[in-house]
């Protein structure tokens, strides 16, 4: 007897959790997934496992103690978070920073953003069981880390900058160390490229997964690398420029595919220009003063503020109430990576589960950023 079957079986929408898990989630993320089959219909993000009520412990601690708290926000880019943090509190004020802070502001951030880089390229390709290239990514993040350590005393929160400048001034050993982090950089580069970028099975799990346009980017607010590749050269440090940034020459790197593939080629080419950002920084690092003449008790006068940054994830923004006294009146952080996330569901559905797991890895959250 012939059995003859229907081309489609009708199937029951399976209901699948992924998460809260760290190490398979990037953070106690929980993805809500129901399925026909292996094909995701509909997603939906399940955030709070994090929440730490940050904003609402500014309003109990003064101007200078709430630092150190912005460090567990994006806790892979601590020195970002400190100085979009600064920066509003010194627009608050009118207060100036010294060149010499400035520019070494810049060379940290940098640091930071190239460090977020290297845990998104390694982080991604452990999730597709790529185990080998897992490491190198993170034992250059090591020397990142050691060059905080330099200047901070701290490795991976360092809370480097202060209102007005920064803590201290670099050690005499930090500028040759990072000369010889940058001189290994194109050794390091070519390494990724040949572990990763060229690999064929990261290409086949990676080129046209997750794919979102242009337009549905702009109309969910998502910023950062994962703005430019869909192809638009936004950035703010460009765009809307602060600090010491409008004195460096560099490239706003963009690719047209906006797929896992191409997010993470855009990292690996954002390492580039920030260490070409390096460089120049250290060619023009000025003699004098790293912090301003702030008081210890600092006091703001009544008004509000909103600074934003171009954070390692996206556009980082801080906004403050002052009503007069020592500590903010109402502190609100604008988050890339909650933002970014809420574009997750249109990037998923239609595709499998194998597929959302690159997705994912691809877009680069924290969560520490996006419950704070």
């Amino acid at each position: 007897m012939i059995l003859s079957f229907p081309e489609e079986l009708p199937t029951q929408h399976l209901v699948l959790n992924m998460g809260p898990q760290h190490p398979s989630t990037h953070g106690v993320y929980r993805a809500v997934l129901t399925l026909d089959g292996e094909k995701i219909i509909q997603l939906e993000n399940e955030v709070g496992y994090l929440h730490r009520g940050i904003e609402k412990l500014a309003e109990s601690r003064n101007y200078h103690q709430f630092l150190p708290y912005t460090d567990r926000l994006d806790y892979l880019a601590p020195v970002l978070n400190n100085l979009g943090y600064v920066q509003a509190v010194e627009k608050l004020l009118g207060i100036e920073v010294p060149e010499k802070a400035e520019c070494l502001r810049v060379i940290m951030s940098e640091l930071s953003r190239i460090a977020s880089h290297l845990v998104m390229i390694a982080s991604m390709a452990l999730d597709l069981a790529g185990w080998t290239a897992w490491f190198p990514p993170f034992r250059e993040r090591e020397k990142i880390l050691d060059l905080f350590e330099m200047v901070s005393g701290g490795r991976m929160l360092p809370a480097y900058l202060r209102i007005g400048g920064v803590a201290a001034d670099v050690p005499p050993e930090f500028l040759p160390a990072l000369q010889r982090f940058l001189n290994d950089l194109p050794c390091m580069m070519e390494e990724f490229e040949n572990l990763v970028v060229r690999n064929e099975i990261f290409i086949g799990r990676c080129r046209g997964v997750g794919k979102l346009d242009l337009e549905t980017a702009l109309a969910y607010g998502v910023t950062g690398p994962n703005l430019r590749a869909c192809g638009l050269a936004f950035d703010l440090r460009k765009a809307k420029p602060y600090g010491w940034y409008p004195r460096f020459t560099f490239a706003v790197p963009t690719l047209p595919n906006g797929d896992a593939y191409d997010r993470l080629l855009i990292r690996l080419r954002e390492i580039e220009q920030s260490a070409s950002i390096i460089r120049q920084a250290i060619d023009i690092l000025p003699e004098g003063p790293v912090r301003g003449k702030v008081p210890r008790a600092l006091k703001a006068p009544p008004g509000e503020v909103y600074h934003q940054i171009e954070g390692a994830k996206g556009a980082l923004g801080f906004y403050l109430v002052s009503d007069g006294s020592d500590r903010p009146y109402r502190l609100h952080i604008h988050s890339p990576s909650f933002v970014n996330l809420g574009a997750l569901p249109k990037m998923a559905e239609g595709s499998t589960i194998q597929d959302f797991i690159a997705t994912l890895a691809s877009i680069d959250i924290v969560m520490g950023e996006v419950d704070r």
